[in-house]
């Protein structure tokens, strides 16, 4: 899967989407390298978050992530 031709179309737009598109096109074709400093981003801007606005830049994001993990043990535990 080298060409754009033999990729599905949803995946090469999901591919042109800026910011996630361009990390998972990095993390297709060059490794899971990618994946810990996506990691290692996000951990920053979560401190940078709590550094700049206080308690609630540490409390905000933890609660958006709440239905997403909701979401993953719904779907762990249904098979």
């Amino acid at each position: 899967m080298t060409t754009t031709a033999r990729r599905p179309l949803w995946l090469r737009l999901f591919y042109l989407i800026p910011i996630i598109g361009w990390t998972a096109r990095d993390m297709d074709k060059h490794g899971d390298d990618n994946l810990i400093w996506g990691f290692a981003t996000v951990i920053s801007l979560w401190i940078s978050a709590f550094l700049l606005f206080g308690y609630p830049g540490l409390i905000i994001p933890a609660l958006l992530m709440v239905p997403t993990i909701f979401l993953y043990l719904i779907l762990v535990s249904w098979g």
